[in-house]
């Protein structure tokens, strides 16, 4: 049994059920406690999917940390910036209309979301490396075009390298 303390329980409480049937766990809430039962393994796929859920992201990306090849990180703002005004840097990664933080997300093959002075990114492990080099460049204050031709380079390399399975 594992118990959370949950600041923002709203979303979590929304996806209670859909999260329940899908892991065999069962959750119960109480105030912002959030209790979670069931085996080992499943409660801690369940933490890291409430941890998700609480920071921004959709059940459905949250849901993809149950694949043992999808990884969940958080990059602090305020760690790789001397700015005081965040605003400024959350704007840079977010782009004009969304089209910086849509670029990472489709080249990467990452979700990325920000909450208060946090990017997090939920996707399969390889490529959470890249992304995150590309988030950090943005917020120490590279340009949105390089950092887009360092994401196009990481993604033709991919494409290149051949797979053997």
């Amino acid at each position: 049994m594992e118990t959370l303390q949950i600041k923002s329980i709203g979303k979590i409480r929304q996806n209670k059920e859909a999260i329940e049937k899908k892991l065999n766990i069962k959750i119960t809430i109480k105030g912002k406690q959030v209790t979670i039962e069931g085996d080992p393994v499943e409660e801690y796929e369940t933490s890291m999917i409430l941890d998700a859920l609480e920071f921004g992201f959709s059940l459905k990306d949250a849901i993809r940390l149950t694949d043992e090849n999808v990884a969940f990180r958080k990059l602090p703002i305020k760690q790789f910036t001397t700015r005081r005004n965040l605003e400024d840097v959350r704007g840079r990664v977010i782009g004009t209309k969304g089209k910086t933080i849509r670029a990472v997300e489709e080249v990467s093959g990452c979700a990325v979301a920000l909450h208060q002075n946090a990017v997090g990114l939920i996707g399969p492990a390889e490529n959470i490396e890249e992304a995150t080099t590309a988030l950090k460049k943005l917020i120490k204050g590279s340009k949105q075009a390089n950092v887009y031709k360092f994401l196009e380079r990481m993604n033709t390399a991919k494409r290149i390298k051949p797979s053997f399975k």
